[in-house]
């Protein structure tokens, strides 16, 4: 019998290989904003043989200097809002889909604990999001589990999104491959 973090990985692997498989087939890649995560969905994509034909790269941006400085991030919506917002997010994946020039980018920004709670946002809180040239859309889970329970939860979630948003959208490449 499998338990939940072998499970987890082994969905994780799953959704990698689909996510890499269908952005192929669509001639489309995609770039990481990475908090929390830590560089956790990228290294997943990257487990994948033949991962350079879907991920142009990643940035882990842990402190807001690096969300501002690198993914262009405004230092007003992280003063308003904090890093842990759908506002920053959706900058944070905005700014991986430029710099890396690419269709699609995912960001995450969460509280992964076992510290760093604040009022209304409590450990396990992620926002993640998923970003194309037709839509940014964020949302936010409260996980539950130790830290790297939150992480590969979150990774598990952003994921699944970005399948469901590849399966359910047409595509918006260009290119002729």
């Amino acid at each position: 019998m499998m338990n939940e973090t072998t499970n987890i990985e082994h969905e994780i692997h799953e959704l990698a290989l689909k996510i890499k498989e269908e952005l192929i087939k669509r001639g489309e890649m995609m770039a990481t904003a990475e908090s929390c995560t830590g560089g956790l969905i990228a290294s997943s994509i990257v487990n994948e043989a033949g991962s350079s034909a879907i991920l142009k790269g990643g940035i882990v941006a842990y402190q807001n200097e690096v969300k501002h400085d690198l993914l262009g991030v405004d230092s007003d919506i992280l003063e308003k809002y904090g890093a842990v917002s759908e506002q920053t997010v959706k900058a944070m994946a905005e700014g991986a889909r430029k710099i890396f020039n690419c269709e699609w980018a995912v960001a995450t920004s969460g509280i992964a604990g076992p510290t760093g709670a604040e009022p209304g946002k409590p450990v396990g809180t992620v926002w993640m999001c998923v970003a194309n040239s037709l839509q940014n859309e964020a949302f936010y889970e409260i996980f539950t589990g130790n830290r790297g329970q939150i992480r590969e939860k979150s990774v598990l979630k952003i994921m699944g999104k970005l399948l469901f948003l590849l399966n359910n959208q047409k595509s918006t490449c260009t290119k002729v491959h």
